[in-house]
């Protein structure tokens, strides 16, 4: 058998075949066995007709391609085996010459990994510091003022709204939202709504309604309303009082197992100086991946492209549902766009995704770094625990595998990386 790889673009190969006579006629000898299970011939039971009978009963063409299609199935996983490639999706085939007694030409047109040229990562890894982390006391203040506002006790009053009142309202203007009426609550005089809008709304009472002008912000991503004035009808539809509970121990003790107000603000500040180191790791690798992928030029395989752009559509479809309790129907309509101008707005978030999944799986490969089946079925207890057993009973196993092998190969991947740093 011959065999010649053309390259071609956007990371796709062309394999062409050629059997010999001799090596195409086996495969002739096996599809009239696949054949003859499906032919009946009186006198004969089903699968025991002669293979002679068989080849005069069907249709010589219907034998030829039985043969091709048998030639490929072989020849072609046989070869990507032996090659060490790396196919994504199905192959386009296409049959260049079939005759029995002749040669059987064939071509395979499919997508493959391309091949990465790292830089020297090791390198450009080692340059990456992390910045270092403190929590201030203003930090801890903000938590604990937010703590306080979530546990108020709301009164509602039938009287005019004052500064720190917790508002109600509805309502509408011209310029945004199609001029439909929009409800909306927040705390007056806390910056929640334009600054004049407020103080307009301070004096009305359930029930007011009101016509008023307010500046939309300077810094409004519409530009064609930014720092302009605008007509505002609204509605009160509750005033109510917000009592704040006192910041001190027994505050504290009504949180949680805290017995002072000083162990709350020690477990505050552990839980920020938690949440900005993991902030701070995810934006050095970051860093350090896309430094990276910045010195490497390679095709991305189109078929990977689209299948990110519709796992990305996916998440938000999700999203969607979960956050607005929406059909995706209705969010589309909003938007005022398809399906597939959405999906295609995801081109480049997907090529960069792609991108870097390639790059860090050929660092992996360059350092031999390798996740045993002790790391996975250790890390799918952990997964498994952040499911009820109902969830449990729908999930798929071999998928969450999967997912749980990726995380921890990258995971060992960034880690080496940043232990050049050090």
């Amino acid at each position: 058998m011959k065999t010649e790889i053309k390259k071609l673009p956007q990371s796709q190969i062309e394999i062409e075949f050629e059997l010999t006579a001799e090596e195409f006629g086996k495969y002739f000898d096996k599809a009239l066995l696949a054949l003859k299970e499906h032919v009946k011939i009186d006198g004969f039971r089903k699968g025991q007709v002669p293979l002679k009978m068989v080849e005069e009963k069907i249709k010589p063409e219907e034998l030829l391609m039985e043969a091709g299609d048998l030639a490929v199935k072989a020849t072609y996983p046989k070869f990507v085996e032996e090659q060490k490639l790396e196919p994504i999706g199905d192959p386009e085939v296409q049959i260049k010459k079939i005759a029995k007694g002749n040669e059987f030409l064939f071509t395979v047109t499919v997508s493959v990994l391309p091949e990465i040229k790292l830089p020297n990562y090791k390198e450009i890894a080692s340059h990456i510091k992390g910045k270092e982390i403190s929590v201030d006391e203003k930090e801890i203040q903000d938590t604990i003022d937010y703590l306080q506002k979530s546990r108020a006790k709301f009164t509602t009053e039938n009287r005019p709204a004052q500064d720190k009142d917790f508002v109600e309202i509805e309502y509408s203007n011209e310029a945004i939202n199609d001029n439909k009426t929009v409800k909306d609550r927040f705390i007056l005089g806390q910056g929640g709504f334009l600054k004049d809008f407020e103080e307009n709304v301070i004096g009305m009472k359930a029930g007011d309604q009101k016509e008023f002008t307010a500046k939309f912000p300077e810094n409004m991503p519409r530009k064609d309303l930014a720092g302009k004035p605008a007509l505002f009808k609204v509605k009160m539809l509750s005033v109510q009082k917000m009592e704040l509970a006192e910041i001190n121990d027994e505050f504290a003790k009504s949180l949680g197992a805290f017995d002072s107000l000083v162990a709350l603000k020690e477990n505050l500040k552990e839980g920020i100086t938690l949440e900005k180191q993991e902030s701070e790791k995810q934006r050095t690798r970051g860093e350090v991946l896309e430094k990276i992928s910045m010195q490497i030029t390679f095709d991305i395989p189109e078929k990977m492209v689209e299948f990110e752009k519709e796992r990305l559509l996916e998440d938000l479809k999700v999203q969607v549902n979960n956050q607005f309790n929406m059909s995706f129907e209705k969010y589309l309509a909003s938007v005022n766009k398809t399906e597939e101008e959405i999906k295609n707005t995801y081109k480049l978030e997907a090529e960069k995704r792609i991108k870097n999944f390639l790059v860090l799986r050929e660092i992996g490969k360059a350092e031999h770094i390798e996740v045993t089946p002790e790391e996975i079925a250790k890390d799918l207890q952990k997964l498994m625990k952040n499911y009820t057993q109902d969830q449990l009973k729908q999930i798929d196993i071999n998928q969450l595998t999967e997912y749980s092998k990726g995380a921890i190969f990258n995971e060992k991947i960034f880690q080496f990386l940043e232990n050049l740093s050090r």
